[in-house]
């Protein structure tokens, strides 16, 4: 607790001297009293005086102490949130059911495997405001942006195949997170579009109105397929990619797409310069209140006693 400490005012130190020249040369004058057979009573009173002596010194010093004001500067860091906002947008259409996507696990499905790889990458963002889009025949925003990256884990961890249908609505979920992240002055917008498939044909929603609404907007895209080439358009990935400034990916194994959001974990590094402060925390009351208290106790005693 008192590692660090030091005094605001060190040169009050010169009080003590002021108090022992006082002590020596400014003798209280009380009137004498004769008293027979003071031996005894002197015999009695050598420790009490002793002891007065003591807590009027201690008050003193406890008493400069105080006026000298002790303090303790506290360091501490201000974690600005002035990060990325991210717009991840998630296919839960019926294909991400198909296994085999982890060969460790192969038990698993492709959108388990994605709920633990994107649950890790919430997790390094500290500094970033991210949302959550899940997307299948319909898009839906199943989380605001937020900093809180226990709530979106949660989020995550609760998310299920076919919850938005069972088609792929790829370009409206595009359009989802252009709605997600618009709001935001942030000068560093970035959505990250996993899909399986190709955009359901008879989804209504352009694609060019979905792209020009990201580029309006200033939205960086960073589109993953995942599984075999074929399984997804990587044209259409490419195209929205290169039009939004982004880098299209592909992944069909999961240590793949791991290394995908490692990469863009890496291109989007969020440069975070924290401010440091210090605040003073003052101690003076403790030695003034040991001063206080002894200074109570000795005039108290010596009142008792009719002693000096």
């Amino acid at each position: 607790m008192f590692n660090g400490l030091y005094f605001e005012f060190p040169l009050l130190v010169i009080l003590v001297v002021f108090f022992i020249i006082c002590e020596m040369f400014c003798k209280m004058k009380l009137p004498s009293i004769y008293f027979p057979h003071t031996a005894q009573f002197m015999k009695q009173t050598v420790s009490a005086s002793k002891f007065l002596f003591l807590l009027k010194w201690l008050g003193i010093i406890m008493m400069i102490f105080a006026l000298m004001s002790p303090i303790k500067d506290e360091p501490y860091e201000l974690e600005p949130k002035e990060g990325y906002e991210i717009a991840l947008i998630l296919d839960a259409s019926q294909s991400m059911a198909a296994r085999g996507f982890d060969s460790s696990n192969p038990n698993l499905t492709r959108f388990d495997v994605v709920k633990e790889i994107v649950s890790d990458f919430i997790s390094h963002r500290k500094s970033d405001n991210i949302g959550l889009i899940v997307f299948g025949q319909y898009s839906f925003i199943a989380s605001p942006l937020t900093y809180d990256e226990n709530i979106l884990n949660k989020i995550v961890s609760q998310l299920y195949i076919g919850m938005a249908g069972k088609y792929t609505a790829l370009y409206e979920s595009l359009a989802q997170a252009v709605n997600l992240l618009k709001m935001s002055e942030s000068k560093s917008k970035v959505a990250i579009l996993l899909t399986d498939g190709y955009n359901t044909p008879d989804n209504r929603f352009p694609f060019d109105i979905a792209v020009d609404l990201a580029k309006k907007e200033g939205i960086k895209v960073y589109p993953i397929g995942i599984g075999m080439p074929h399984e997804y358009n990587r044209k259409v990935l490419v195209d929205i990619a290169e039009a939004t400034g982004g880098v299209a990916f592909g992944a069909s194994t999961a240590t793949e797409l791991q290394e995908v959001y490692k990469k863009i974990d890496e291109l989007e590094k969020s440069e975070i310069k924290s401010e440091s402060f210090t605040y003073i925390n003052y101690y003076y009351t403790y030695p003034l209140f040991v001063s206080l208290f002894c200074l109570m106790a000795y005039i108290l005693l010596r009142n008792r006693r009719g002693s000096a």
